[in-house]
């Protein structure tokens, strides 16, 4: 990502519905883990879910491979490290969660970032994946973001299980949203980092939190989420 993106990211993400929600979602996911332990957040940007680690009692690592990315995290006060995702500089079971949101789609390798999340896991600790959804809503969007594919449940599900995590569950997210973001990609000529008009953002989150009630993290959506672990 570049360091403008980078940018536009940080100075949207406390009040976007998108960024919002997934914050949310990772919350909910931490309340699970059980204890807090060692985390790190690959591909950290400015280090926006880093701050829910820590928030959440996790000692958490931002790391990116953009030199800006990590100086602006470290700007926000968290500890952060310049690192390829395909060579992280942690000792093999050294973590005990793996964040990786909007990692793997950037890297051509995808399958040498899931071997290094599962080395440096911990027997028993768990990885968190996020990943943009389905070829078929492929646009300039994913061009303009450094996107090399977009996932679907069984090849994001191989590329975990063969660098040896064992996937609990696998979701949709955005999927109440998905025509309308469909819509939009067809027409898009670029990222959808954005501001939006206030009442626009204010809609877009009610509809996004209903799925947190509603059956429908089995159909297609904009996005795939992955909760795995290291085997014991």
């Amino acid at each position: 990502m570049e360091p403008s993106e980078i940018r536009r990211l940080i100075a949207l993400e406390d009040r976007h519905w998108w960024y919002r929600e997934r914050r949310a979602i990772l919350r909910r996911e931490l309340r699970g883990l059980g204890r807090p332990g060692r985390a790190v957040d690959v591909g950290a940007a400015g280090g926006g879910n880093t701050r829910v680690l820590v928030e959440a009692g996790w000692d958490a690592t931002a790391t990116d491979s953009s030199a800006a990315a990590v100086e602006l995290a470290r700007q926000r006060g968290l500890n952060a490290v310049r690192a390829d995702a395909r060579a992280l500089p942690f000792e093999p079971g050294s973590v005990d969660l793996v964040t990786a949101f909007d990692v793997l789609e950037h890297v051509h390798e995808d399958h040498l970032v899931a071997e290094e999340i599962a080395r440096v896991l911990a027997p028993g600790g768990h990885a968190l994946i996020a990943v943009p959804c389905d070829m078929a809503l492929w646009s300039a969007h994913d061009d303009a973001v450094g996107h090399v594919r977009r996932y679907g449940r069984e090849s994001l599900t191989v590329v975990v299980e063969q660098a040896g995590l064992k996937v609990d569950r696998v979701w949709s997210w955005n999927v109440l949203l998905r025509p309308l973001v469909a819509c939009h990609r067809r027409r898009s000529e670029g990222s959808d980092l954005r501001s939006m008009p206030g009442p626009v953002n204010a809609g877009l989150s009610v509809v996004v939190r209903m799925e947190r009630y509603l059956p429908v993290k089995s159909l297609r959506g904009v996005t795939l989420f992955l909760r795995a672990r290291l085997r014991r």
